[in-house]
């Protein structure tokens, strides 16, 4: 007994050598979490014993004998990326078949972002508290599909993932929540496939996720969504008006940072009527739209989301980010909470003052496209997308101007389109980057 102790131990002070030298991100675990508070609570119990390990590894080397061409490209499918990448994307295609835009679009983003985050910082704080060696260091009969992660294999990240990711999926749009539980078992059954982790791993990786996935669950259900707004806003000289407005009661939704919507609500915009109102007008009128300006309207017209997660991913494979699974949830979650706070602000503002869109106040003004049911300023691309763009500038610094200017051509594309005046656009960035600073700041992102 003492001699099996005593071997124990120098498995889990090798593993914690390891860990400091090759690890991946071994001080995850004590990161900023946004919808669990105790993360205690979701410490998992230690994992199966040694001998365990090795007749789970025997089941693996069976597994293994099952690689035919489907499981194979499964394995391929889930690996491409972090562990968060194809359920990012799954959440972007929910929200375009669903007609998500504007807040409820950034809401449903945000949730599976959240969850996927303080998911993996939960997934990290049990692996480096156990350090359990992977399959193939207990095995060494045993062959991958894929590269072996430089972590502990005890919860699977993927696993992790997966659970949260159906759970949450399946509140936001339970139309389809089979499919994201049957994507679900096809994530953590790849991992055992791979033989990159033992089932335990897995099973456990899916509890905790599930797990979490209640918790955001829990707050999406207090967060003000299912609010029924029972007001009106009836035709009024000067004023905005329309008899089926787009999320009147956003601004008064819950914000992951702000302390409410109503935190950064901008000044007035010139009223109706005055010269400077009217300099708006004219700056509209007088734009002469061309080739790039049409172009530019256009690629923005359909999302504020799609563009910038775009970006994320193209940054996270450029820096290697998606082989560091909790930084590359940090990065979803930083950018996707910033554009709901940026909007949940933005539509405080919109609701607040409710000014007149472009074509209500001179009928000689042509869009490029049908202008949105909810009231002009400022502009909701220009909030969210200057949120986005302060986000990602506090994780790479050195394109921080790339990123402003992103953002400020997302909003100038509402101007051009002729939907938004200039000073939609410019308020909106300046809200949009005062949220992101309060968002990276309570996330503790170094910048």
């Amino acid at each position: 007994m003492r001699m099996h102790l005593l071997i124990s131990a120098a498995i889990l002070l090798s593993v914690a050598d390891k860990a400091q030298s090759q690890g991946v991100e071994p001080t995850a675990g004590n990161w900023h979490t946004w919808a669990i508070s105790n993360l205690a609570s979701y410490r998992l119990p230690p994992p199966p014993s040694h001998g365990q390990s090795q007749a789970e590894a025997k089941k693996l080397e069976m597994l293994a004998l099952q690689r035919d061409a489907e499981a194979v490209a499964a394995v391929r499918f889930f690996d491409s990326g972090s562990p968060a990448y194809r359920w990012i994307q799954t959440a972007q295609q929910e929200v375009t078949s669903h007609n998500l835009g504007g807040p409820g679009g950034t809401r449903a983003m945000s949730l599976v972002a959240v969850a996927l985050n303080d998911t993996m910082i939960a997934a990290w704080d049990s692996k480096y508290a156990y350090n359990r060696l992977r399959p193939t260091e207990i095995d060494k009969q045993l062959t991958t599909l894929i590269a072996v992660p430089h972590s502990p294999s005890y919860p699977s990240e993927h696993a992790a993932a997966a659970g949260v990711a159906a759970a949450v999926l399946g509140y936001l749009f339970p139309d389809h929540k089979a499919n994201f539980d049957s994507m679900a078992e096809s994530a953590g059954q790849s991992r055992l496939i791979a033989g990159t982790e033992f089932p335990s791993d897995v099973s456990a990786g899916l509890s905790l996720g599930q797990s979490i996935g209640d918790a955001v669950i829990a707050r999406a259900k207090s967060d003000g969504f299912d609010s029924v707004f029972i007001g009106s806003f009836p035709p009024m000289t000067g004023v905005w008006s329309n008899s089926n407005p787009v999320y009147p009661l956003a601004g008064s939704w819950k914000p992951w940072a702000l302390s409410s919507g109503s935190q950064l609500r901008l000044p007035p915009p010139p009223d109706f009527g005055t010269d400077e109102f009217q300099a708006q007008v004219n700056a509209l009128k007088e734009f002469g739209r061309t080739v790039a300006s049409n172009h530019t309207a256009w690629f923005w017209q359909p999302s504020f989301i799609d563009p910038w997660i775009d970006s994320v991913n193209q940054l996270l494979f450029e820096n290697h980010l998606d082989r560091n699974p909790p930084k590359a949830a940090q990065i979803y979650a930083l950018v996707m909470i910033a554009q709901h706070d940026a909007s949940i602000a933005c539509w405080d503002t919109k609701y607040s003052y409710l000014e007149l869109r472009p074509t209500m106040a001179d009928a000689a003004i042509t869009t490029l496209f049908p202008t949105p049911a909810h009231p002009s300023y400022p502009s909701g691309h220009a909030c969210a997308s200057a949120a986005a763009a302060g986000a990602l500038s506090a994780v790479f610094p050195d394109s921080a101007s790339a990123f402003v200017d992103r953002g400020r051509e997302a909003g100038l594309s509402t101007f051009y389109a002729g939907i938004h005046f200039l000073i939609d656009v410019d308020q909106g960035l300046v809200l949009g980057n005062a949220v992101a600073q309060i968002v990276v700041h309570q996330a503790g992102v170094a910048q």
